[in-house]
């Protein structure tokens, strides 16, 4: 089915936050930290006052008070005190007529500050780095099963590495906006937002506000990749501007805002230790990570989540350590730390394959487990062996020479790769609404978002398949915080969790139209369901989505650019409801996992503590012409137990793995091991220079056995 919204979009009758009409509207401009700590001593707003259009200058010392006691980030709680936490925090910001009177008017404001020493850079070794009580899936920092030192210290084989990844901006489309409108004790806002029930709930805390006191609207959303999880600072000082001056007040960050006051991925810095018996079978994982946060909120990723279950090992421990730093609180990125976790986990079993002279895929398979070796429970389904079946087969992976760095095409140097994907396959409670009227259609509700994944499309061919009719007759609702109850778009839930209550409510619709002999009565009927027993009866399995991931690399042996020929995934996630709008996720999260493994690189200024590119000059992401030949396919795999529309997440099972299997076909090109994200043409360059090192020391007949000599 194609998209329900596709013509909306195209021709602009789509409304995104910003978009919503709203008469007497103010715009609200943020004045910035110039400093990475200390504490703000004096605004002056009198500048910025005396410029045409400014209705006001907020600070810390006017601006309306929020209710620090909510449960929130502390980083949600703007002008409410002078203190100065990181580069780019909000101190002050001005509130106009015009967009450009408002900006103009922040630039004419004067903050002073005092200063005080900072710290915005992640070292392994760090002093204050301490294992996190809990990571973001709620499990300790700390696990271990077995006797990991012991299995380690006895095994036949092991392998030592330290693998890192930088700084990583969410970067959507559309960026950050919101309008925000009281109505006395009532807040209405439009905001890009991945979850507007929840939202509803936060900032009616944050405000001090009865529950459902505050509605979300969230019609449209041009991309989040979970930094719209939650309303962020803009979204709160729209509201905050606007209760301040009694009229509704708009907020849309420019590029260089969003670097600066979104969070982004957290860096990484990871030790992972294999031990294995000589067939190659995995004995002992360790797996140690260091990742920073902010000074302000300990929010840790779970960095070590995929490691404990991918493979068979009886002896495993993942620790996760958070370094306080002087910066930005970070925050949700596609597959939160599976994403990096499985970089470093897939690439040291790509070099634990090369010392074993193992075929990597066989290596995997080998250690493949039909129990969750974390929690000892049965898996619902786990297609990870067929998949690096499916994908060996479609990628000749039976006609690759194992050895790395023979392989040329004129002054290319070509190689591929493999790694494992996978994901938690998640399912929240939700609640929905199904209604028949007299003249013969539909109406289905559901505090659901689209967030440009096809989410509307596909509750909508759920809705219309659970009701048996056609889609023409069906009207869905969604975007809404009031339409009840509803989790975020985030974690690859979505689809399973609403789309579990859309079924539920629609078929219990039909059963209700059957005791009125199938005539809707007068003024139509409507039901309402809700998923939060069924979600609790649910069999104890450990449910997860699998796959694996294929890629060609050539790396030109003069200027050490690189090329991906051509990407393959292979996934095995249930259900899949809507094969256009999933191929589109699919490849859409393989194209970011490419932006990570060559691109993608915050670069930390440690003299001033903010980013030195923060704008899409110098932060670059992958375009159309990085990815000439990019394949997604998935196994028709049947697994009844998730829900009843059968479906997992998939737009986060894209994107972990990709980038391992590109690095490890890096190392199949040039023989050189790169375990620093990204490998930029730089070390590229490195590289390079280190394999032609080694052709030198083997002897003049090194350049005709096929070895890189430039």
């Amino acid at each position: 089915m194609t998209r329900v919204d596709g013509l909306d979009k195209v021709t602009g009758a789509a409304r995104y936050a910003y978009e919503f009409p709203t008469p007497d509207v103010g715009y609200v401009w943020p004045v910035q930290a110039t400093i990475a700590r200390g504490r703000v001593t004096e605004v002056d707003g009198a500048p910025a006052l005396a410029r045409p259009g400014v209705l006001a200058v907020l600070d810390s010392g006017n601006a309306p008070r929020l209710n620090t006691e909510a449960p929130a980030s502390p980083d949600l709680f703007v002008l409410q005190s002078p203190e100065v936490a990181y580069h780019g925090q909000i101190v002050a910001a001005v509130v106009a007529t015009s967009l450009e009177a408002a900006r103009e008017g922040a630039a004419a404001v004067r903050v002073s500050y005092q200063q005080e020493p900072h710290d915005v850079v992640l070292r392994f070794d760090d002093e204050r780095a301490q294992v996190a009580e809990k990571v973001t899936d709620g499990s300790p920092g700390f696990v271990e099963r077995g006797d990991t030192e012991g299995a380690l210290a006895a095994a036949p084989v092991r392998t030592e590495a330290m693998y890192t990844t930088p700084v990583e901006h969410t970067s959507p489309m559309e960026p950050h906006a919101t309008i925000a409108v009281w109505d006395e004790d009532r807040l209405t806002v439009y905001n890009a937002d991945q979850g507007p029930f929840m939202s509803s709930q936060l900032l009616a805390a944050v405000f001090g506000l009865e529950e459902g006191a505050v509605e979300v609207v969230a019609e449209h959303i041009g991309g989040g990749f979970g930094s719209k999880g939650i309303p962020r600072s803009p979204a709160v000082l729209a509201a905050l501007a606007a209760q301040h001056l009694g009229r509704p007040v708009k907020i849309a960050l420019t590029r260089q805002q969003m670097f600066q006051l979104i969070p982004y991925r957290a860096p990484t810095i990871q030790r992972i230790r294999l031990g294995a018996e000589r067939d190659g079978r995995l004995t002992a994982i360790d797996h140690e990570v260091v990742q920073q946060r902010s000074a302000m909120v300990e929010f840790a990723d779970q960095t070590g989540g995929s490691t404990r279950l991918m493979y068979g090992a009886p002896h495993v421990r993942t620790t996760v350590k958070t370094a306080p730093l002087d910066v930005l609180t970070p925050a949700w990125f596609r597959a939160p730390g599976h994403t990096p976790g499985m970089f470093a986990l897939e690439s040291a079993m790509d070099e634990l394959a090369t010392e074993l002279e193992i075929d990597p895929v066989e290596l995997r398979i080998r250690n493949d487990t039909g129990v969750d070796p974390d929690s000892g429970k049965p898996f619902s389904s786990r297609g990870l062996v067929e998949c690096l079946r499916e994908g060996a087969a479609r990628f000749d992976w039976a006609l690759r020479d194992p050895k790395p760095g023979i392989r040329r095409e004129g002054r290319w140097l070509v190689g591929t790769g493999v790694a494992s994907a996978h994901h938690p396959d998640y399912v929240f409670p939700s609640s929905a609404t199904a209604r028949a009227e007299a003249d013969g259609t539909f109406t289905v509700r559901v505090g659901a978002v689209d967030i440009g994944t096809g989410g509307r499309t596909a509750l909508t061919q759920l809705a219309a398949d659970a009701l048996g009719i056609p889609v023409e007759r069906l009207r869905l609702e969604i975007g809404r915080a009031s339409l009840g109850p509803a989790p975020f778009a985030g974690g690859s839930l979505g689809t399973a969790s609403w789309g579990w209550a859309v079924d539920k409510a629609c078929r219990a619709l039909l059963a209700e139209l059957d005791t009125y002999g199938g005539v809707v009565p007068d003024g139509g009927l409507e039901v309402r369901a809700d998923t939060t027993e069924d979600v609790e009866l649910r069999a104890s399995l450990s449910r997860h989505s699998f796959g694996a991931h294929f890629a060609q690399v050539r790396v030109d042996t003069d200027t050490g650019e690189i090329r991906v020929d051509r990407m393959l995934g292979v996934f095995a996630a249930g259900r899949i409801v809507n094969p256009k709008t999933a191929r589109s996720q699919f490849l859409g999260a393989m194209t970011m996992g490419l932006s990570m493994a060559l691109l993608e690189i915050g670069e930390v200024d440690p003299v001033f503590g903010d980013f030195a590119n923060h704008d899409f000059a110098g932060y670059h992401v992958a375009a159309n012409a990085d990815v000439p030949k990019l394949e997604a396919v998935w196994l028709d795999e049947q697994d009844d137990t998730p829900n009843p529309v059968r479906g997992k997440g998939i737009g986060e099972l894209g994107i972990v793995g990709a980038a391992a299997a590109i690095a490890n076909a890096f190392h199949h090109a040039t023989g050189q091991r790169v375990r620093d994200l990204p490998i930029r043409v730089e070390r590229s360059r490195e590289a390079l220079r280190a394999a032609r090192t080694e052709a030198r020391k083997r002897g003049p007949g090194a350049a005709e056995q096929g070895k890189p000599v430039g």
